[in-house]
């Protein structure tokens, strides 16, 4: 227990920190990424919504290295788009933080687009009808009516999304490296923390880890409840 308080007291928090601003800012750009192309594949004919649909989950479905080593292939100062953010707008993504967030984006955006999906599919279309027999806007009847009523399924996905960026580990690694105060996140350090054999600091870092994850999943389930009891009451 003593060995515990000790490196509680030593312990460098900067991979909470990164993990937890990367979980942050990757989860607010999927959360309107997720919304728009959910919204996009709903109005999509049936052959093109199958294509579709594959290409954004496919992140989902691939291992994490392999997402990474497109993702480097991309932004590579060597490779065409990458030399143009670079010396058009100075934008550097490879062993950046910003690294960090594009493939925490790039990973957790499949959960929030089929969970988006999924709750806009449950809206009653009556209510969509409604709003335009009162003239409102197609754009007004989304954001007034079709997103407040698929909020509990849109608040489950942003949560799994930031749980989810929160713990990528395998595109981080390959894009953003493992900098230490700059782009080591939680799941980097505990892989170098096991490989240098320190299982101690490892076991307290996946303790954090795990205090996340039930607490992301202990508010979708409240959630969850929550929408069940007020199908019952309708």
């Amino acid at each position: 227990m003593n060995e515990i308080v000790e490196i509680l007291k030593n312990l460098d928090w900067s991979p909470f920190y990164i993990s937890i601003k990367t979980g942050i800012a990757a989860t607010i750009v999927s959360f309107f990424l997720g919304i728009f192309a959910a919204q996009k594949i709903m109005g999509a004919t049936s052959r093109l919504k199958a294509v579709l649909d594959g290409i954004l989950t496919l992140p989902l479905v691939l291992p994490p290295t392999v997402a990474g080593f497109f993702l480097l292939l991309i932004f590579s100062k060597r490779r065409p788009f990458g030399i143009f953010l670079f010396q058009i707008f100075g934008i550097k993504v490879v062993q950046t933080w910003l690294g960090c967030v594009v493939a925490a984006t790039v990973i957790a955006f499949p959960l929030m687009y089929r969970n988006a999906r999924a709750a806009f599919e449950q809206v009653d279309v009556n209510l969509i009808y409604a709003g335009r027999t009162l003239g409102m806007s197609e754009m007004a009847i989304f954001w007034k009516i079709v997103v407040p009523a698929a909020g509990p399924g849109i608040l489950s996905g942003t949560i799994l999304t930031f749980a989810r960026a929160m713990g990528e580990y395998g595109a981080t690694s390959m894009l953003a490296g493992n900098i230490p105060g700059k782009t080591g996140t939680i799941s980097q350090r505990i892989a170098m923390v096991i490989q240098d054999g320190n299982y101690l600091t490892a076991g307290v870092w996946v303790v954090i880890v795990l205090v996340i994850a039930f607490l992301s999943v202990f508010f979708m389930n409240v959630i969850a409840s929550k929408k069940m009891k007020q199908q019952k009451k309708w």
